[in-house]
């Protein structure tokens, strides 16, 4: 079942933004929701040229994703306009109004009330978004897992409540699996939460929106966990058939995959090379096989691997269009990859590396 997320009464005491100053990197919308700071953007030009795609605050919304550092507007004003908007936004006062609005939109509530079993697998699968949501594609995505779940035995959890990231609530679970999660949604303490419960020997998959956001303010998250940060994927078109290459035939994650297939969807690309972080690679794209623009990458990974400390990671970049939840092989691979998260095939991971189990 899908737990409510309960309504912020009052400011989370933990809002990981709670009292930082404004600047061009503050998220979009906690610019918006403050008068004083509308007001500096109003003056530069700036909410004028915004569209409504980026300029809406009620949940969910792009602004929760974006700020003014990576946008158009901002890099078209003069050096000096930059910098005196860089100024005016600094000089706010963060004040208990302002932490007040930019921390509702977290939550510190009571975990869900479900349950499961000892001596059964278990996952929770976590779907809070706050950022981009394209319905049809979670959707998909929860048709899929609970499809799987049921196929393989396992005990599953679906909630968008914050408040199931908890030591205790994790620890009934092997593997937690991100559903296209977008914006920043966890709290100080459910951050260390589920740190400690990677690190110290749990299981993580995401996919797809899981990192597509333009603007990233957890460090660890983006660049440890998922070891890779949006870069941004063709528009025109959207969605393109594209050639998958199996890295790693040997893998569990690749078992019923041959060499690759083919496969039409929005292909991330990344500024930097998850290979670079250390992640272990299982599938890339052949961009001779598409038109990736200026968002080639030579050498493009999709979908791979990491240890994080006695924890295991995965990540897919493949999950925008409903079909890829149908497609056999993209269904194999979350299943392979779930079973691994879970510690039931493949590899262990101690002390970052993988071992053998």
């Amino acid at each position: 079942m899908t737990a409510a997320l309960p309504a912020a009464a009052q400011p989370v005491p933990d809002c990981p933004l709670a009292t930082t100053p404004y600047s061009i990197e503050t998220p979009l919308i906690d610019l918006l929701i403050d008068p004083r700071a509308r007001a500096v953007l109003d003056q530069a030009g700036i909410l004028a040229k915004l569209p409504p795609f980026f300029s809406g605050t009620q949940l969910p919304t792009f602004s929760a994703i974006v700020s003014l550092s990576g946008m158009g507007d901002y890099k078209q004003l003069a050096p000096a306009q930059q910098a005196d908007l860089r100024a005016k936004l600094a000089a706010i006062p963060i004040d208990a109004e302002a932490t007040r609005r930019r921390c509702a939109r977290y939550s510190d509530g009571p975990p869900p009330a479900d349950r499961v079993q000892p001596g059964r697998p278990a996952i929770l699968v976590f779907d809070r978004i706050i950022g981009f949501k394209d319905t049809p594609s979670v959707n998909a995505a929860t048709a899929a897992l609970k499809a799987m779940a049921a196929r393989k035995g396992w005990q599953a959890v679906f909630t968008d409540n914050p408040g199931a990231i908890t030591p205790g609530y994790l620890k009934q679970f092997g593997a937690v699996v991100w559903n296209n999660v977008s914006g920043d949604v966890l709290t100080v303490r459910q951050r260390q939460a589920l740190r400690d419960y990677v690190e110290k020997g749990g299981g993580f998959v995401g996919f797809h929106g899981a990192a597509g956001d333009p603007h990233n303010i957890w460090d660890w998250y983006s660049d440890v966990l998922v070891s890779a940060r949006f870069g941004g994927h063709p528009s025109k078109p959207q969605f393109q058939t594209a050639r998958l290459r199996v890295e790693d035939p040997a893998s569990p994650l690749t078992k019923g995959l041959g060499d690759g297939w083919s496969l039409n969807e929005e292909w991330y690309s990344f500024p930097a090379n998850p290979r670079d972080k250390g992640v272990h690679v299982l599938l890339t794209i052949d961009e001779a096989t598409y038109q990736p623009g200026k968002l080639e990458m030579g050498d493009h990974p999709i979908a791979w691997t990491r240890c994080v400390g006695n924890g295991r990671s995965f990540y897919s970049a493949i999950g925008h269009r409903t079909e890829s939840y149908t497609d056999p092989k993209n269904v194999t691979l979350l299943e392979n990859a779930i079973g691994w998260a879970l510690g039931r095939t493949g590899p262990a991971c101690r002390g970052g590396r993988e071992v053998k189990r």
